[in-house]
């Protein structure tokens, strides 16, 4: 996460190149996304997490031998991204399932908390920083141990001993093309999910298109070193530790429906913020505020997932949710990095903010129905039989 840009701006300085490595790990998300998730509902899952996991770990060792060995490029790295972010779309499709087949349905918001926070401590605190550092010291040093952590990761997810079971004999016997279909139709015909996932795919083109370019911005804008950026990736750690603990309490005391139209708010704040300043101190105040609200969002999210979607759906159903989420991701990022190269890096910012205004005025109705979904009363049966209009 902080290696990479890193390591691509040290070969170049052009933001679209820069932008290219992060659009190269989301591409596979508008690719193959909707395959992923169907495959994730036929094939035993945690076998599935574990495979994916050890082909990551090859893909990322090679990189690691390459910067080692004075050979690496910008295209290599585009194609390491790439098989990395095509494991994503299976290895997280799948494993999103896990949680609902271990905890139960009135400690899904708590699980999915706790969940964020051990990624926010972890993933954010202290491998940004310390990816950072590992960079200084040795380039190829953060991937080597990345590379190590997910063979460690395809170890732990093998000894895990309930997960769900693999999907009816029957599904192998349909085409893909229906079981994609069947996801599709789920999930547009889920008023909530739909409002959600056309929100995040209009939030995070906005997003990505900011922040693809924000190494550069860091460097150039906020004047920081290499080690500085690392440090102030940790605003998002940090914020994102509090809504991981704020995120069960909120729900029950403020709703769903506020929390989520607040957190729109706070988006446009950020991008604008950030096109304003040039200090790195305002600057870090908006990324943690920022995100607590993604931490909290986050956890709205995959409870309503969690509690609505029908265990056999749920591979296909995240896949199509995933494929508007990341994939606006994606071409965020692909045009984040045109807009800097023809107007600047400020100008990514400002030009994120307008649209998240537009975002926010769009999506200000259609979330009112959130709180509501979330109520136990509110919950439908997760078996076979419900439909595609299940919480809606």
């Amino acid at each position: 996460m902080v290696a990479g840009p890193l390591l691509v701006s040290t070969l170049t300085t052009d933001p679209a190149a820069v932008a290219g490595a992060v659009f190269a790990q989301q591409l596979p998300w508008l690719l193959f996304a909707l395959i992923s998730g169907a495959w994730a509902d036929r094939l035993d899952r945690r076998r599935l997490v574990v495979a994916v996991n050890v082909v990551r770990a090859l893909a990322i060792a090679f990189l690691a031998a390459s910067i080692a060995a004075g050979f690496v490029s910008v295209p290599l790295i585009y194609a390491v991204f790439f098989v990395l972010g095509t494991g994503e779309t299976l290895a997280d499709t799948a494993a999103s399932a896990f949680v609902p087949s271990i905890v139960a349905e009135r400690n899904l918001p708590l699980a999915n908390s706790l969940l964020g926070g051990t990624f926010t401590v972890i993933n954010q605190f202290a491998a940004k920083p310390f990816g950072a550092w590992l960079f200084a010291v040795a380039a190829a040093l953060p991937f080597g141990l990345n590379a190590a952590s997910f063979l460690a990761s395809a170890l732990l997810i093998a000894v895990l001993r309930t997960v769900p079971p693999p999907a009816p004999p029957a599904s192998a016997r349909r085409s893909l093309a229906v079981d994609i279909g069947a996801g599709l139709r789920f999930l547009w015909g889920h008023r909530l999910l739909r409002s959600l996932a056309v929100t995040m795919a209009f939030g995070n083109l906005v997003f990505c298109a900011a922040f693809a370019i924000f190494v550069l911005y860091a460097r150039s804008v906020l004047g920081l070193s290499s080690f500085g950026y690392g440090v102030l990736l940790t605003a998002f750690a940090v914020g994102g530790l509090l809504g991981t603990f704020l995120a069960p309490w909120l729900m029950r005391s403020v709703g769903a429906t506020a929390l989520l139209r607040i957190g729109l708010l706070i988006e446009v704040g950020l991008h604008a913020t950030l096109a304003a300043t040039s200090d790195p101190w305002p600057a870090a105040a908006s990324i943690v505020v920022f995100s607590i609200h993604a931490a909290v969002w986050g956890t709205i999210v995959v409870t309503i997932r969690q509690r609505t979607v029908p265990p056999a759906m749920y591979g296909r159903a995240t896949s199509v949710y995933a494929l508007l989420d990341l994939g606006g991701a994606a071409i965020g990022s692909l045009s984040g990095g045109l807009v800097a190269q023809s107007f600047g890096l400020v100008a990514t910012f400002w030009t994120a903010a307008a649209a998240m205004v537009l975002v926010t005025v769009a999506a200000w109705r259609p979330l009112g129905i959130a709180t509501a979904a979330l109520k136990p009363s509110a919950v439908p049966s997760a078996g076979p039989s419900a439909g595609p209009s299940a919480g809606g």
